[in-house]
């Protein structure tokens, strides 16, 4: 599964926020919709989470997916 990404400067906002959230899809909305409700005063609702989800991109350089990628990085430099 590719990661994705979600950047709050891709977001219409006055206070100019800079966060940006990427990992498993699931994992990035739950975040992302944490963060919109206490950052930004959105209500947590269904709609609001599909329109999370719709706004979610692939990280770029996420070819390289899951912790086993990260397990056989860390072997090749020993």
């Amino acid at each position: 599964m590719a990661r994705k990404m979600v950047d709050c400067r891709d977001m219409p906002s006055e206070m100019g926020c800079t966060l940006t959230i990427a990992g498993e899809e699931d994992e990035v909305v739950r975040a992302a919709v944490m963060h919109a409700v206490d950052v930004h005063g959105h209500s947590d609702t269904p709609e609001f989470r599909d329109q999370i989800r719709g706004s979610l991109k692939e990280e770029e350089g996420s070819e390289r997916q899951g912790r086993g990628a990260r397990q056989e990085e860390g072997t090749a430099r020993q």
